[in-house]
């Protein structure tokens, strides 16, 4: 489980394509030589298992089914992600429940400046948007942010999007801040959320069935 509280910014310096899956290494100062081959690193949201240690960092496989739902299909050397490693029994929850396991991708839409801040709105698939709700909880690329507006679809053709508020510390510590307007981004909409959805829907299957 992780936090949504980003502890550094790696670069990518391999992607290398194997069939349907890839193997991803990332540079970073982070000590992940302290945790064993197998523990648990969030890569802009999603959760790896590293499977090599590096001298300047760890490798990491990607399966299909991450390819096919999240933006690190699409890295190149050169690019930054954001990491955090898994939350240690006992330890702080200082962002919100999360879990990795990210739900589909969104667009940056727009970034509204303030005079330390700044407002990202993001489109948001019509499937995810119903878990989305004002001042809920919801992680962009792995970074824990409350959601300030929702705004829902006018039409059919018309995508349902919400902004969050990015402050100093978010825009200089991950790579939201330097996130182009346009750009793809990994979404996790909060758990609690899809089960109440889940636990709901069978209830009311009992009391129809009833």
């Amino acid at each position: 489980m992780f936090t949504g509280i980003v502890e550094e910014t790696g670069e990518v310096t391999e992607l290398e394509r194997l069939g349907d899956s890839a193997r991803l290494a990332i540079r970073t100062s982070l000590p992940i030589r302290d945790s064993p081959v197998g523990s648990s690193v969030a890569v802009s949201g999603v959760c790896l298992t590293v499977i090599e240690h590096r001298p300047y960092g760890f490798v990491a496989d990607v399966m299909a089914e991450t390819l096919s739902r999240t933006t690190l299909g699409d890295l190149v050397p050169g690019d930054h992600v954001n990491l955090e490693r898994a939350m240690p029994a006992g330890g702080r929850l200082d962002g919100h429940i999360v879990q990795g396991h990210v739900d589909g991708t969104g667009t940056i839409i727009d970034r509204i400046p303030g005079e330390r801040w700044e407002v990202l709105h993001i489109g948001v698939p019509v499937d995810l948007a119903r878990y989305v709700a004002p001042k809920g909880s919801i992680a962009v690329d792995g970074t824990s942010l409350t959601v300030v507006q929702v705004t829902d679809a006018a039409a059919p053709a018309d995508k349902p999007s919400f902004t969050v508020a990015l402050i100093p510390q978010t825009l200089a510590q991950t790579t939201l801040g330097n996130a182009r307007v346009g750009s793809p981004v990994n979404l996790e909409v909060d758990v609690i959320a899809k089960y109440v959805e889940r636990l709901t829907a069978a209830h009311s299957r009992r009391e129809a069935v009833a």
